[in-house]
């Protein structure tokens, strides 16, 4: 049998089981993903079936998976759309990425593997799957608003998993984690993206547009697949992983305009190398090596599934989506997927990380994979769950902090608030690298500056002492930098939303400015100071104790000045009771609280509803109608014929002719008014009819 035959019964015996296996879990409703495994397994060397593919031919014809995988990704990641997503996406996946990093750093330090090894597993759990996310969601269609957040997630994960996989790569070459090593690799990485980048604009988009007005579907393929694999030949050859290459030629690709056509022509393939590539990961499972490592892998499993439901929430809520989506999208979320087994083949292969590296990423992806369905069909009751039994001084921040980004969004200062708010930014970032820096500078000159400062001083451990004193020192300062830095940001971006009044009088906003302040503050240093404790945790492992330290600080301030915002929302009740028996004079309309909103800073989003006779929410209670849960506005007041309520108990009666005044933004309160009038709002029907939505 000649090798032409051999391929062809290798490719058959390929194929033949993925298809099995894949139209099995299809039945069975569980992810496709896990069927191509175990078609690997079935047909690889671990296991006693006689269906056995060459090794090396598959894992070659996988290396396409992962190239046209990547190139995919790239083609769906214009540079235009990542400025349209916006902030919030991207400090969501920092947060996220940057804690998950540290946390499997951490874990793999318990297990006893090296700085390098432990590294990689902390960029095996940092990324979440998008191929398995967005086959979930076709099979079961999330609200909009999720689904959304949910992919700007992914967009921004795929970007730092990127930077992550050309990191360890790089590190992968060399004889381990260094410092030296890694200041050398984030040079020659950026300045290989700089020349790949700014070259490629000059001439992909303008070749693709001008492949792509022949009109010749064919031509176009080919052409972009030629581009798509030279991008990966040009970054192999620069000691860089092929997805790099691929990943950057799909960006390219992307600014032609063309993005679309060379995407439904190239996925059909990327479908069937992308099977390849997860028969492959399959075929090196050892089935023994994976139930020697189980403590191992259900300690990740759980770290992947508590670690990320916690760090999407979080930053998600604090970019200003809600404590309810946040909650879904974090549930969304919870595992890992393909990149995390190109991370774990690259450490493997390059001897860095132990052999059982992969088995593991294997079986947490697997567990993960089989619990997403579940976890996203049940983010619903769970993030209503939550959000039920949260304190009521912290419903009452969570109704008016998503009211306070949304009214920051809409501000037409775009522009101008970018011009004031840059070189406090930019000092930030700078400070920030300036720390990085010392750090590894240290470790890098200690080698060489201990000897020499030892020979003058005649003790080696007063040497030590005082190069480490040293560098704490300059550390320090550039540390008292960042969060000066946070602070300022965060006191700029609150005055914006509550402009600070300086005509003599009683400032009413201070209570709630206050508490933005303290929260966008936290924001800044968890953006920058998570990843930078992923970053230098192999250099000093008690850089997270600082940022623990730093963060359970903040916590606790801001949680007093949520105690405080409550009393003062209380207090703020009893003038809007005011205007609303005042406005009851109009039986025919619902008053308005714009006066309430003048007079009282940071009671954005206020809106009141009448209830008819014809009202589904009369005799119900509050808790019934669970309108926080549901919608995310809250209730500060109720007036009716006999008397007001301001800031009513869970377990008050609506009644006909009830007057009640919400707070929350402007979807949230939308949809309240749905559930408590039956009426979609005519001022906005659509909003209304999208927050009302399930």
């Amino acid at each position: 049998m000649g090798p032409a035959s051999h391929f062809l019964a290798d490719l058959v015996t390929v194929l033949g089981v993925a298809a099995v296996t894949t139209v099995l879990f299809h039945w069975l409703r569980q992810p496709v993903v896990l069927g191509y495994v175990l078609a690997g397994l079935i047909i690889g060397p671990h296991v006693s079936i006689p269906l056995v593919a060459d090794a090396r031919l598959i894992s070659t014809l996988s290396e396409l998976g992962v190239i046209l995988l990547m190139f995919s990704i790239g083609i769906e990641l214009d540079l235009r759309k990542i400025a349209r997503i916006g902030p919030q996406a991207g400090l969501t996946a920092l947060i996220e990425v940057g804690m998950m990093v540290s946390l499997g750093f951490l874990l793999g330090q318990l297990l006893g593997w090296s700085a390098s090894a432990s590294l990689f597993l902390g960029g095996v759990v940092g990324i979440s799957s998008t191929m398995l996310v967005a086959r979930t969601f076709e099979e079961r269609r999330p609200d909009p608003k999720v689904g959304e957040l949910v992919f700007a997630i992914l967009v921004f994960e795929d970007i730092l998993a990127i930077l992550l996989l050309a990191i360890l790569t790089a590190v992968a070459t060399g004889a381990g984690l260094s410092a030296e090593e890694v200041a050398t690799t984030t040079g020659k990485l950026a300045g290989f993206l700089v020349v790949l980048l700014v070259g490629g604009l000059f001439l992909i988009p303008r070749a693709v547009r001008l492949v792509a007005r022949m009109e010749r579907s064919e031509t176009l393929l080919v052409a972009s697949l030629g581009v798509c694999f030279g991008m990966a030949h040009l970054a192999e050859l620069a000691g860089y992983s092929v997805a790099l290459g691929a990943f950057i030629a799909g960006m390219l690709i992307a600014e032609s305009g063309e993005g679309h056509k060379v995407e439904a022509l190239v996925h059909p393939f990327r479908d069937v190398f992308a099977a390849i590539f997860f028969v492959a990961v399959g075929m090196t499972i050892d089935p023994e090596l994976v139930a020697g490592e189980w403590p191992a892998a259900l300690a990740v499993t759980a770290l992947v599934v508590v670690g990320k439901v916690l760090g999407v929430s979080i930053g998600s809520f604090l970019a200003g989506n809600g404590m309810r989506r946040s909650v879904q999208a974090g549930m969304s979320l919870a595992q890992i997927g393909e990149l995390s087994f190109v991370i774990a083949g690259v450490g493997v292969a390059s001897g860095i990380a132990p052999p059982s590296l992969l088995p593991i990423a294997v079986a947490v992806c697997c567990a993960t994979a089989f619990a997403t369905p579940w976890m996203i069909r049940g983010s619903d009751r769970v993030a209503k769950f939550v959000d039920a039994r949260l304190p009521r001084a912290l419903q009452t921040f969570v109704t008016f902090y998503e009211s306070w980004i949304e009214q920051m969004g809409k501000s037409q200062q775009r522009q101008s608030r970018w011009r004031r708010l840059r070189r406090t930014i930019l000092v930030l970032l700078i400070d920030a690298t300036a720390l990085a820096a010392t750090v590894i500078g240290t470790s890098v000159a200690m080698p060489r500056i201990e000897p020499w400062l030892t020979a003058r001083v005649g003790s080696r451990a007063v040497a030590v002492l005082a190069i480490v004193a040293a560098a704490a020192a300059v550390s320090a300062l550039f540390l008292f930098g960042v969060l000066r830095c946070a602070r300022r940001l965060a006191l700029m971006l609150a005055a914006e939303i509550i402009p600070v009044h300086r005509d003599g009088h009683v400032d009413l906003g201070t209570a709630p400015r206050r508490v933005l302040v303290l929260v966008f503050e936290l924001a800044a240093i968890l953006a920058i100071g998570l990843p930078l404790a992923a970053l230098l945790q192999p250099f000093v492992p008690a850089g997270g104790v600082v940022l623990l330290v730093v963060v359970l600080v903040l916590t606790y301030l801001a949680w007093r000045s949520v105690t405080n915002l409550h009393g003062h929302v209380r207090a703020g009740s009893e003038l809007i009771v005011e205007a609303l028996v005042t406005a009851r004079r109009a039986p025919t309309e619902a008053p308005t609280l714009d006066q309430v909103e003048e007079m009282l800073p940071g009671f954005a989003g206020l809106a009141s509803a009448r209830l008819d006779l014809d009202s589904p929410a009369i005799g119900q209670s509050l808790a019934a109608l669970n309108l926080r849960a549901l919608t995310g506005a809250s209730v500060l007041a109720v007036t009716r014929d006999d008397g007001a309520i301001p800031f009513p108990g869970a377990d008050e009666v609506l009644r006909e002719g009830d007057v009640l005044a919400l707070a929350g933004s402007d979807e949230a309160v939308a949809a309240a008014v749905v559930i408590l009038t039956g009426r979609v709002p005519a001022q906005d029907p659509a909003t209304a009819a999208a927050a009302a939505a399930p």
